[in-house]
C-alpha cells in the first residue's frame, strides 16, 4: 500500500516477487505521477510482472480484504483508514527486514541530523574495514540488502518517526546502538503535539537492555529517552559538560571533539593499531574503559557547528563498534558530506572591470572579481535547520527559503534572517506565516517567487549588480520549510536547484 517514489514501495514490490508472492501494488497516486518507479520496474527483465497486479490512482477495498499480507508505507496513517483496517496482517520493509535479519543494528532517529549522522557512521564503519549497510528513511530500502546481511555486517538504519511508528507493539527492534539525534518541533500538522511526535521517537530504544546502548543529547530531550530504556545511556553535548559526570562526548570551543573521563562506559578505547572485532554481534557485549578525556574528533570537511555534533554522534558510535579514539578521528576528517545537507557543489567567479580598464590603477584585475559559493540545503525542512546552516558561515550569505508549513513556527527563523546580506522567498503557505514575522521587524526580502526559476533569475541579476569586489560570498538554498506542492519531496527541490544553478552559472 503506497508504491511512492522513495524506494521502500519498490523494494517490497522486488522482494516478494522475487520470492514467488502475487503481488497487488496499489497507490491513490496516478501512473503519470510514479513513473521512475514503475519505469524501474517495468524495466528489469529479472522480474516476473506477471504476477504484479498494478492498481493506481485508487484502492479497491477487496485487494486489501483478499490479501494475506499488506505492506504499508510509512506515510500511510492507520487511523480512520478504512482500506488498512480490512487486512489482515500489516507489515512495513522496516519490519519485514528487522524480522529476517541477523545484523547487528545500529539506528538512529531525531528531527535533523538523522541522514548525516547515519552516513557518517556508515562510512566510517567501512572505512575501518567492516562490511556495513546503510538503509530506511535515507530513501534506501534495507530490504534491497537483507540477504546480504549476517552477525558479521552491522547495519546503519535511518528510522523515522513514522517508520518507528509502524513499529510499535513488534518487539523486534533491538539495536545494538540507538542514537537520538537534534530534537525539535517537526510533524506537527501530522502529530498535533510534540508529546504525541515524541511517543514515536521513544520507541527506537525501548527494547534495548543492559547489553545495549543509547546515545542520546545532554538536555531535557536527552533525558526523555534517557529514562525511558535499559540500555547503558552514553550523552553528547555541543560544549563541556557542566555540573555532573555525564558519560560521553563533548565538543569544546574550537569544535573539537573529545570522550569524557567518566566514560569509563564500557566502550573500546585503544590506540592507533587497535585491532578492530569485525565479528561483533547483536548478542556481543563491549567493553574496555577510559580514565582520561581522549580526543575522537579534530578537523571536518563539513561546515557548521551542528554538523560538528552530528559528527562527534558518529564518533561516539564507531569508538562504541571498537574503532579506537585517533583512528575514529582520522576517518571522520575524511567524511565528504550527504547531498541536500549543505551541500558544497558549485563556485562561480565573476568579473567586472571598469570602463576604461585597470592599466592605470594600483589594483589588480582579481581585485574587481568575486567568487560565490553554491551550497544545496533542501533537507532544512523545517525552521531550526536553517537557523542552524545560517550560523555554519562567516562570509556574505545570500538565503533562499520558504514553502510548505506543516504547523510550525517560524517566529525565532525571522529574527535570525537579518543576518543573511538578502533573502529571497519561493511562494507557499510556510512563507506566508514567514512574511508575516518579516513584516513586523521591516526585514528587507525579494519575492515571494511562484517559482525556483523565477527566483534564481531575479538572485543573479541582484548579485551581479551589486557585487563586493575580491570578496567571497555564499548562495545558500535552505528552505526551513516541507518541499510538497512545488516538488516532490526535498530531494527533488534539491536537485532541481542544483541543476538550476548550473544553467544560471
Amino acid at each position: 500500500m503506497g508504491l511512492g517514489l522513495h524506494g521502500g514501495g519498490e523494494a517490497s514490490v522486488r522482494f516478494f516477487l522475487k520470492h514467488g508472492a502475487f503481488v497487488t501494488i496499489t497507490d491513490l497516486k496516478t501512473e503519470a505521477e510514479l513513473e521512475p518507479t514503475i519505469k524501474s520496474l517495468k524495466n528489469d527483465s529479472s522480474l516476473n510482472l506477471d504476477k504484479a497486479d498494478f492498481v493506481l490512482g485508487r484502492h479497491d477495498i477487496r485487494d486489501f480484504e483478499e490479501a494475506d499480507l499488506v505492506i504499508k508505507n510509512p506515510a500511510v496513517k492507520y487511523e480512520g483508514n478504512i482500506y488498512l483496517k480490512k487486512a489482515k496482517h500489516i507489515e512495513s520493509d522496516i519490519s519485514l527486514f528487522l524480522r529476517f535479519t541477523k545484523s547487528p543494528i545500529i539506528a538512529i532517529t531525531g528531527s535533523k541530523g538523522k541522514s548525516s549522522t547515519a552516513s557518517a557512521i556508515h562510512f566510517g564503519l567501512q572505512q575501518a574495514g567492516f562490511h556495513s549497510f546503510l538503509g530506511g528513511n535515507i530513501t534506501i530500502s534495507p530490504l534491497h540488502f537483507l540477504e546480504k546481511t549476517n552477525e558479521n555486517t552491522p547495519v546503519v538504519l535511518e528510522l523515522s518517526s513514522w517508520q518507528l511508528s509502524d513499529l510499535r507493539g513488534r518487539g523486534i527492534l533491538k539495536p545494538k546502538i540507538a542514537i537520538i539525534t537534534k530534537i525539535v518541533p517537526d510533524h506537527l500538522n501530522w502529530y498535533g503535539t510534540m508529546e504525541n511526535y515524541i511517543e514515536d521517537k521513544k520507541l527506537i530504544n525501548k527494547n534495548q537492555d543492559s547489553s545495549d546502548f543509547t546515545i542520546c543529547s545532554a538536555d531535557s530531550w536527552g533525558d526523555i529517552f534517557a529514562s525511558g530504556t535499559e540500555a547503558q545511556v552514553i550523552r553528547y553535548s555541543s560544549k563541556p559538560f557542566q555540573g555532573h559526570t555525564a558519560k560521553g562526548a563533548w565538543l569544546d570551543i574550537h569544535g573539537k571533539g573529545y570522550v569524557t573521563r567518566s566514560a569509563a562506559l564500557s566502550i573500546q578505547m585503544g590506540t592507533e593499531d587497535l585491532k578492530i572485532n569485525k565479528k561483533i554481534s547483536s548478542n556481543s557485549k563491549i567493553s574496555l574503559q577510559t580514565k582520561t578525556a581522549t580526543p575522537i574528533l579534530d578537523n571536518l570537511l563539513v561546515p557548521g557547528i551542528h554538523m560538528k555534533e552530528n559528527m562527534l554522534i558518529a564518533s561516539l558510535a564507531l569508538v562504541l563498534m571498537g574503532v579506537s579514539p585517533l583512528k575514529t578521528a582520522k576517518i571522520m576528517a575524511k567524511f565528504p558530506g550527504v547531498p541536500h545537507r549543505l551541500e558544497y557543489f558549485h563556485k562561480k567567479t565573476l568579473q567586472n572591470l571598469p570602463t576604461g580598464g585597470t592599466e592605470d590603477l594600483k589594483i589588480t584585475k582579481e581585485s574587481f572579481k568575486t567568487s560565490f559559493l553554491f551550497y544545496n540545503d533542501s533537507a532544512a525542512t523545517v525552521p531550526d535547520a536553517t537557523i542552524a546552516a545560517l550560523s555554519s558561515f562567516t562570509d556574505p550569505i545570500h538565503l533562499i527559503s520558504g514553502g510548505t508549513d506543516k504547523n510550525l513556527d517560524f517566529t525565532e527563523l525571522a529574527k535570525h534572517l537579518p543576518k543573511a546580506k538578502s533573502l529571497y522567498l519561493l511562494a507557499g503557505s510556510g512563507t506566508e506565516l514567514l512574511i508575516k514575522e518579516l513584516d513586523k521587524s521591516s526585514v528587507p526580502y525579494f519575492g515571494p517567487f511562484p517559482s525556483l526559476d523565477a527566483l534564481l533569475a531575479r538572485l543573479k541579476e541582484q548579485i551581479t549588480g551589486e557585487m563586493t569586489f575580491g570578496a567571497q560570498e555564499i548562495i545558500l538554498f535552505s528552505p526551513g520549510t516541507a518541499s510538497f506542492g512545488m516538488f516532490k519531496n526535498e530531494f527533488d527541490r534539491g536537485n532541481t536547484f542544483k541543476k538550476l544553478i548550473l544553467e544560471l552559472f
